[in-house]
């Protein structure tokens, strides 16, 4: 979350929202219970799916502030599970990521919100207090996938049915070689070895039926995933 530039003015939330924060990293949800605190109150945090999903059904909050990509099944699969029990939640994703498939993968999920992680303090407050009224909250550049995929330009169906072929981590290495990394510069973004993500790249191309890297960088860019 961005804390830098001019001072912004005070964020201002009606109320103190009763809010759970998932994302398995630990520094980023120290920095934004320090940014954020004194305007809701933190109930709880998950790391993965299984401590998400205990601690917001045990806590019941207002709003749950969800990364995408989680250890266990993704931002996705918390929402299916507590939304199977407890369908008063309010899910806004705050995620790094601003791929069309994950936008419109949580949004078909429940959540009622995606802003990406560069959002500032009192907009992140003042996002958790409009989803919680039943407002729908979206970083600009995102707004546009949603409304894509309502108006047809973005085939939906066909987005999860081949992305459902491959794993989170050859999504990953997918949407890196199609915004032009070499394999080095996907190794070391990736932590992994230039073998791993040739391997990784081979078996998208195949899953995806497709013959080389330029075909897989227009078919990501068709899909808008980059």
């Amino acid at each position: 979350m961005s804390s830098n530039g001019p001072e912004l003015e005070e964020p201002k939330v009606a109320g103190q929202r009763r809010v759970v924060l998932v994302d398995d990293h630990a520094m980023f949800r120290s920095g934004v219970k320090h940014d954020i605190g004194p305007y809701v109150t933190i109930v709880g945090e998950g790391e993965d799916v299984p401590s998400a999903v205990e601690v917001i059904t045990r806590t019941l909050p207002e709003v749950v502030l969800l990364d995408v990509h989680l250890p266990g099944g993704g931002g996705v699969e918390v929402i299916k599970q507590v939304l199977a029990v407890t369908p008063d939640v309010t899910f806004l994703a705050v995620s790094v990521s601003d791929a069309a498939e994950d936008v419109i993968g949580v949004i078909r999920a429940g959540a009622r919100g995606y802003v990406t992680k560069s959002i500032s303090a009192p907009e992140l407050v003042e996002a958790i207090g409009r989803v919680a009224d039943g407002d729908a909250v979206f970083s600009p550049r995102l707004a546009g996938f949603v409304l894509d995929a309502f108006s047809g330009a973005i085939d939906v169906a066909s987005i999860d049915e081949d992305l459902d072929r491959l794993s989170q981590r050859e999504r990953e290495v997918l949407r890196l070689i199609a915004r032009g990394y070499a394999y080095k510069e996907v190794a070391k973004e990736l932590f992994i070895s230039i073998k791993t993500v040739e391997t990784h790249v081979s078996s998208v191309l195949r899953k995806l039926q497709l013959s080389n890297r330029h075909q897989l960088t227009r078919w990501a860019t068709d899909r808008r995933l980059v």
